[in-house]
C-alpha cells in the first residue's frame, strides 16, 4: 500500500464521523380550525390580538407527545405537527375567532394590530396518556385564558379550558384525529368566553 492510499484510508473514517446520520422524514399532521358556535354568540366591535401561547419546553415543540406515566412524558416516533404547538394553536385559535363572523378583526401579536383586547394563553396540557386503564386512555388537552384589556392592561376575565378525548387505538391517524376533536372543544369555547367576557 503506497503512502497516499493509506493517509486517505486513515482520514475517511475521522470526515465520516463529521457528518451525522440521516433520520428518515417524519409524516407531518395539522389540526383544523373550529367553524360552528352557539347561534346566539354576540357580535363585537372590537379588534383583538391572540398572543403565542406559553409552553413547557417539553409541549414547546412539534413533536407529538405522549405521557406513558403521570410524571414521564415521551413522543410519537416518525410524526411531527407542521408547527410548535404553541404556534400551531396560535394560528388555529385566530382563524377560529375568525371564523365566527362576529369580531371586528382578530391577528397574531406580530402583525401589529392595534388591539382593544390581547388574549393571553398557556398550553399546560397537550398530550395523549397511556398511563391510565386501556379503556380509559385519552388525549388531554387544557389551555389556560387570559382576556385583557387595552391600553389598560387591565385582566378582565381568566378562565381554564380543559377536555379529555377517548383513545380506542395508538395509531397515529386516530392520535390525531383525537388530538383535532379535543383541541376543537377547547377552541369553540375560549372563543365564546372570549366574545360573551369583553361585549
Amino acid at each position: 500500500m503506497n503512502r497516499r492510499r493509506a493517509l486517505a484510508l486513515a482520514v475517511f473514517p475521522a470526515l465520516s464521523a463529521c457528518f451525522p446520520e440521516i433520520a428518515p422524514p417524519s409524516d407531518l399532521y395539522v389540526l383544523t380550525p373550529k367553524s360552528t358556535f352557539r347561534p346566539d354568540l354576540p357580535k363585537v366591535d372590537w379588534q383583538m390580538v391572540v398572543e403565542e401561547p406559553v409552553a413547557a419546553a417539553g409541549l414547546n415543540t412539534p413533536r407529538i407527545a405522549l405521557a406513558r406515566s403521570p410524571t414521564e412524558l415521551d413522543f410519537f416516533q416518525g410524526a411531527r405537527w407542521v408547527d410548535r404547538a404553541p404556534a400551531m394553536v396560535q394560528t388555529l385559535l385566530v382563524e377560529s375567532f375568525e371564523n365566527s363572523k362576529r369580531i371586528v378583526a382578530v391577528g397574531r401579536q406580530s402583525i401589529g394590530l392595534r388591539a382593544d383586547y390581547v388574549l393571553k394563553v398557556e398550553l399546560r396540557e397537550f398530550q395523549a396518556e397511556f398511563f391510565r386503564p386501556p379503556t380509559q386512555a385519552a388525549v388531554h388537552v387544557r389551555l389556560n385564558a387570559k382576556l385583557i384589556k387595552q391600553p389598560e392592561r387591565n385582566i378582565l376575565a381568566s378562565e381554564s379550558f380543559e377536555s379529555h378525548q377517548p383513545l380506542t387505538s395508538r395509531d397515529i391517524r386516530h392520535v390525531v384525529d383525537t388530538f383535532d376533536e379535543a383541541l376543537g372543544k377547547v377552541m369553540r369555547r375560549i372563543v365564546e368566553w372570549t366574545l360573551v367576557q369583553g361585549k
